[in-house]
């Protein structure tokens, strides 16, 4: 009996270690979801000068960082419920959607901004001038329907315009495509695309581009001002599991936003470099060093767009400051 007792007690020991091990492991690992265009700048040079790492290391954490890359804040959504990534990177609109979904038990928040980002969009139809001229011939191009910053922008301008009922009325006509895919067929033109919510820089090649493009709306003329458009969120449990991780990826962030301010034109060639870009590199800087643009890691002016996604019941609940949505760390506090 004793012999038992002891070999229960051992394994039960063994157990415990095994545990602490793998909570050790677990400390370490770091999945970040990203997607296209430059408003991911700061995750890039954070990739190429392994900043989470140095961080990690530095509060004694072997970090391991893996990077996805995916499309539209639907997939996005679904990688970080699913356990498939720890940190998710989309727009404000997707973060308030998941944010509203999981309040309770996930408690999926804002970690961090991208930074303030004017997003256009832009058409190569001649006949539209704004977005009442668009009819049932036009697709509009953006990430995702009904789900992204771009789409909810969209029905912002469009609740402004036809009232809160019609908030939907372009969504018909919306249509999921990459950055990359639909700016190349806006410049290339003849396709059933005639416009595009898009982002940096694939907008401005856009306009470039195609001598017909044109913006049609302004992100920043919806939102009322700079706004932090793209953002970076997570769930509470990996926050609260992992706060050496969690902080060495913040520090990351801040460094890699100083370095971008203080060095554009290195930035330029890591954009270039980790994203494999093909983009003029002086078109590049032009936007990285446009003075509506600002790297940094506090978000600002998001909460009108909280308002009216529950406002048109896009959400149940509504927040009550940018504190509800975000964690109140003192990089947001700032900002909020």
């Amino acid at each position: 009996m004793h012999r038992i007792t002891r070999r229960l007690a051992a394994l039960a020991t063994g157990a415990a270690l095994l545990a602490g091990s793998l909570a050790a492991h677990a400390e370490g690992r770091i999945r970040i979801a990203q997607q296209f265009g430059i408003v991911y700048l700061m995750l890039n040079v954070a990739q190429e000068q392994k900043l989470i790492e140095k961080h990690a290391r530095a509060a004694g954490v072997e970090a391991q960082v893996e990077w996805v890359t995916l499309s539209g804040g639907a997939a996005v959504n679904d990688a970080l419920l699913s356990g498939n990534i720890e940190i998710a990177g989309a727009g404000v609109g997707p973060l308030l959607t998941l944010w509203d979904r999981t309040r309770g038990r996930q408690n999926v928040k804002g970690v961090a901004s991208l930074g303030n980002f004017p997003y256009y969009l832009v058409t190569n139809n001649p006949a539209v001038t704004s977005i009442a001229d668009f009819t049932d011939q036009d697709r509009i191009a953006l990430p995702a329907v009904g789900v992204s910053v771009q789409s909810r922008v969209l029905q912002m301008a469009s609740a402004r315009l036809w009232g809160d009922k019609d908030f939907a009325r372009l969504d018909r006509i919306s249509v999921a495509v990459p950055h990359p895919d639909a700016a190349a067929a806006l410049i290339k033109g003849g396709t059933e695309i005639t416009g595009h919510f898009g982002t940096p820089p694939f907008q401005e090649q856009e306009l470039a581009g195609n001598p017909n493009a044109r913006i049609v709306l302004k992100s920043y003329d919806v939102l009322g001002g700079p706004a932090s458009a793209s953002v970076l969120y997570a769930t509470e449990k990996f926050r609260r599991e992992n706060p050496k991780t969690y902080k060495a990826f913040i520090d990351a962030l801040d460094e890699a936003a100083q370095f971008i301010t203080a060095h554009p034109e290195q930035a330029a060639d890591i954009y270039l470099k980790v994203g494999n870009a093909r983009i003029d590199r002086d078109l590049l800087l032009s936007i990285i060093r446009n003075p509506e643009v600002q790297f940094k890691t506090a978000p600002q002016n998001t909460y009108a767009l909280a308002e009216f996604m529950h406002r048109v019941g896009a959400i149940r609940n509504k927040p009550a400051s940018v504190r509800d949505y975000f964690f109140d760390d003192a990089h947001s506090a700032a900002g909020n």
